[in-house]
């Protein structure tokens, strides 16, 4: 077959020529016009099919300089079809809709019109069209776009959707300036050529989806900054678009709105939430959220989560149903499937602004929103989020449904995390996301917390006051008294921990429509019935918190932990809150803040720690928790758990005496409750009746909270309490702090019992107090004759006297003198004894007492008493029955490793040597006064351990030492 024959038009230099030429013409421009003609629409028309159609082709299209007559072909064609427009015809048919939408041409004389003349509109739209497809084309290729913007090509586009009203061009002018908008610098050109209130005006005008979609993804490419998303919503581009997804059934359509909206809406402003509402986009963004395909289903989500940050139209989009879209697409991400927490990022920001509105929250609850915002706190992953989402679960402050449901999922225990943990901020979102249930109020004052005038403005409207001047702005959480910490008596401080619940409690609420549930908080507020009535009438009686975040000094002192101390403190007011904040996690968390804030605690901190320890109910659970144990370790002695181990002294703190103040006067609370007939009641069930577990906390924590002689003396004493808690000690540890309280504890009851007693042993003398016997036997020229010799394993020969030997031990006295054979021997051996063992042996012998030869065995602190010559010797002491040699052998054990500045590990290695006197010297040391905190933990830790199994010398030692005894009890 031969080959097709060449056209002129395969040439890229012919098309160019022709358009070059049109270009200095202008259409139409030549004698023959339509002669002209044809050349031109035969380049164009190859220019677009086979020129430019793949980008090797247009970057060579650029570089051959086609695109400046291209751009000079739509200026001199839009310049015609921007002509006069023609007068009115004389009766005659209508025009056709192509050619009334077209420019108008030269003015048409009266009669038939010539042939040329007649198709001169035609040809300007055939003309535009190619060559606008050709723009378009090229304006997908980077360096094109940048070649067009320098050329000026951007306001001939703009004219031609101002003059041309035909859909196919008007098609192809938005698909241009569609892809030249993907320039930032291209973008700003076209908003300020004023292109935007066209592309808006095609969108109300136009029936064909080619040319909506092109407009639509040029308003999508045009929303590239805050300020220009800003800027086409406030010329009203965001409500055309709604009304079209509202409208359409067009699938391509839909996905392109789906995706322009989503562009429109990010960082949403006030102008775009109001009129895709008014659109009614809110209904079919919610039922897209399960369109099958999935870039149109994120598109519509993730635009509902933007239009949260509105608060004027969230209580629309929970009434079209966009609560239980956003949970369950969060849901989905956070799922074994799901994504990481990047991409949560937008909906959990959508589902905390939801919980600012009551109807909302509502459904929230409903849907499984708490649960879901619990297993947010939950997720370490999740931690960015975690401080909005506290701030989300205020919102709930006065559900009293809700706030069980979240204390049943453990939140007490997470808010107290975040009071000591390292979180970021919370982000800081504008007046338009405030909630729509406190709308702004334009009254004087500004020194009025906005949450004061919000309550304020309800209870005058509601009939509970009548004029403003009825209620006091002090009755506003955010303007509670802000005591010095805590320097003032326990009684004030007692007063003011009930000044959290007069924020809530002391304002009237409109009675409940139902009986509470018992299983509730029983906090004196709506009921959930309440809550829910109102919320589906949309007359909601004061549902939500007032706002959190005000002026001034409040807002000041607000700080990141303040929802969880708002909550905490909520929970606090309950009749009997021991279940939940009564627990180490909550009490550490607490202590933590208190103790590691950078400035100044919150002082609702406080207050909460106050209330706890005044309130009766939480008495038991203070014990069972060690509570107690934990304030003054904490407080008083200024050790936080993290470090109780570290046998170095506190880090000091600018606040410690402030701390130890706080910590004694929650104590002496804990005093008055414990040493009240209920509390004697109570302690005495706990400490005769309750578990194992609960009897063993009971009498570590008496000595803490009890200062009556007469009570701990009955029930420590007299009722077993303190063998108790000695016996528990060679059991596993009840809690992970344990032995540290012990010790703790046992130290103060030694105190209580002997206050004045010093029952700590003074260091031995370890200098020589007597002459040295044996050494007359010693030297080259002895003093004394030796008629008899001891012989080592070592072969060392160490000389001796027989009758000093016999008289001085009878394991002696019948080895020598008796039946044996050594009796009869001038060199005996002595078997299993070292030398250094054996020189404080033979000193002893020889009458020798004081002069040092104890301590010679030995060794230094910091080395190891077992296996050492001090051990051997304190063995053969015991074997040749000399029980002096071996309470000097201890003495010296002691003077050496147990001194005032001995090291607490060496405690358990004394321990281990074995002997009564030696067990309580361990005891006496770790128990006696001027002992740091974690050198008393350290020091009965190594006792425990060294006792193992068998506790009952370490029991009967601690028991001796407690009791101000030196001997066995």
């Amino acid at each position: 077959m031969a080959a097709a024959k060449p056209t002129p038009t395969d040439s890229l230099s012919f098309c160019l020529a022709q358009l070059t030429a049109a270009a200095v013409e202008g259409p139409g421009g030549g004698k023959d016009s339509t002669a002209n003609e044809a050349p031109l629409s035969r380049a164009l028309l190859a220019l677009r099919t086979r020129h430019v159609k793949a980008a090797g082709d247009i970057e060579r299209f650029r570089a051959r300089g086609g695109l400046r007559p291209l751009l000079a072909l739509l200026r001199r064609t839009a310049a015609v079809a921007a002509g006069p427009a023609p007068p009115p015809a004389g009766p005659g048919p209508a025009p056709s809709p192509a050619t009334s939408t077209g420019a108008a041409g030269p003015a048409p004389s009266s009669g038939p019109a010539p042939p040329a003349a007649a198709s001169a509109p035609a040809r300007l739209r055939r003309t535009l069209d190619l060559a606008l497809s050709i723009l378009a084309n090229c304006c997908t290729e980077g360096a094109c776009r940048t070649e067009v913007r320098r050329l000026g090509g951007i306001l001939p586009l703009v004219s031609i959707l101002q003059c041309v009203r035909t859909d196919s061009i008007q098609n192809r002018t938005a698909r241009a300036l569609g892809n030249l908008a993907m320039e930032a610098e291209s973008c700003g050109d076209i908003h300020r050529a004023g292109a935007v209130p066209l592309l808006v005006e095609i969108l109300t005008a136009s029936q064909d989806s080619q040319c909506l979609q092109s407009v639509v993804r040029a308003l999508r490419n045009l929303a590239d900054s805050p300020q220009h998303r800003l800027a086409l919503a406030q010329q009203g581009a965001v409500r055309p678009l709604a009304e079209l997804l509202a409208t359409t059934s067009d699938p391509a359509l839909t996905s392109a709105l789906a995706r322009a909206l989503l562009e429109l809406s990010r960082g949403c402003s006030r102008a775009c939430a109001e009129q895709l509402s008014l659109g009614g986009g809110l209904g079919p963004l919610v039922s897209l959220a399960t369109h099958p395909k999935r870039t149109v289903r994120d598109a519509a989500i993730l635009t509902l989560a933007n239009l949260c940050a509105q608060g004027l139209v969230r209580p629309a989009l929970g009434n079209a149903g966009g609560v239980e879209v956003l949970l369950s697409e969060l849901r989905r991400r956070r799922g074994p499937s799901g994504a990481g927490p990047v991409s949560q990022q937008a909906l959990v920001r959508a589902v905390c602004l939801l919980c600012r509105e009551a109807i909302n929250r509502a459904r929230l609850r409903d849907a499984g929103g708490l649960e879901l915002l619990m297993s947010l706190l939950r997720d370490p992953r999740a931690g960015a989020f975690h401080p909005r989402v506290v701030a989300a679960l205020v919102g709930f402050l006065y559900d009293t449904g809700a706030l069980g449901r979240l204390q049943a999922l453990g939140l007490v225990p997470l808010l107290a995390g975040q009071l000591s943990g390292e979180v970021g901020e919370e982000e800081e979102e504008g007046r338009e996301a405030a909630s729509c249930d406190f709308p702004e109020e334009r009254t004087p004052g500004p020194t009025e917390a906005g949450s004061f005038r919000s309550l304020r403005s309800w209870l005058i409207s509601e009939g509970y006051v009548v004029a403003p001047g009825d209620i006091s702005p002090d009755w506003s959480p955010e303007h509670c008294p802000l005591p010095e910490l805590p320097a003032v008596p326990v009684r004030s401080l007692q007063q003011q921990c009930s000044q959290d619940s007069l924020s809530f409690s002391t304002v009237p609420h409109p009675p409940p429509t139902s009986t509470p549930n018992p299983a509730t908080l029983g906090l004196e507020t709506p009921s959930t019935s309440q809550l829910e009535t109102a919320g589906h009438s949309g007359n909601i009686p004061n549902p939500s918190p007032p706002p959190l975040r005000t002026s001034g000094r409040a807002e000041e002192l607000w700080g990141r932990e303040g929802p969880a101390l708002l909550l905490l403190s909520r929970f606090s007011q309950a009749p009997d809150p021991s279940g939940a904040l009564v627990t180490g996690p909550a009490l550490q968390g607490l202590l933590g803040y208190v103790t590691g804030a950078p400035g100044p605690p919150n002082p609702r901190a406080l207050r909460i720690l106050a209330r706890l320890t005044c309130n009766p109910a939480c008495l038991e659970a203070f014990v069972r928790s060690y509570g107690a144990a934990l304030i003054r370790a904490w407080l008083v002695l200024g050790v936080a758990p993290d470090d109780y181990r570290s046998a170095k002294l506190p880090r000091v703190r600018a606040g410690d005496r402030k701390h130890r103040e706080l910590g004694e006067m929650l104590l002496q609370n804990l005093t008055v409750q414990a040493e009240s007939p209920f509390g004697v009641g109570a302690l005495t069930h706990l400490l005769l009746s309750g578990t194992p577990e609960d009897r063993v906390a009971c009498a570590l924590t008496l000595p803490f909270i009890c200062r009556k002689p007469a009570l701990w003396r009955r029930l420590l004493l007299d009722q077993g309490g303190l063998r108790l808690l000695l016996t528990a000690l060679s059991r596993p540890a009840p809690h992970p702090l344990f032995l540290f309280f012990a010790a703790d504890s046992l130290s103060c009851l030694r105190c209580l019992i002997s206050p004045s007693v010093d029952s700590a042993q003074p260091p031995a003398d370890s200098s020589p107090t007597s002459p040295c016997l044996y050494g007359q036997l010693l030297g080259p020229t002895p003093s004394l004759v030796p008629d008899l010799h001891f012989l080592l394993d070592s072969g060392l020969r160490l000389p001796a006297i027989r009758a000093s030997a016999t008289d001085a031990s009878p394991f002696f006295r019948a080895l020598l003198s008796g039946g044996f054979a050594e009796a009869h021997l001038s060199v005996v051996p002595l078997r299993g004894l070292s030398p250094g063992a054996a020189w404080p042996i033979l000193h002893h012998l020889h009458g020798c007492r004081g002069c040092g030869a104890a301590l010679q065995p030995i060794p230094p602190p910091g080395q190891p008493l077992l296996g050492s010559e001090a051990e051997a010797a304190l063995e053969a002491a015991g074997r040749f029955l000399l029980p002096i040699l071996e309470e000097e052998l201890e003495e010296a054990v002691g003077s050496v490793h147990l001194g005032p500045c001995g090291p607490p590990e060496a405690v358990g290695e004394v321990f281990r040597l074995g002997g009564t006197r030696l067990a309580s010297k361990c005891a006496h040391w770790t128990l006696g006064p001027g002992r740091s905190p974690q050198a008393r933990a350290t020091a009965l830790a190594g006792l425990v351990e060294a006792a193992g199994e068998e506790g009952g010398p370490l029991t009967e030692a601690l028991l001796g030492a407690v009791m101000g005894m030196r001997g066995r009890l």
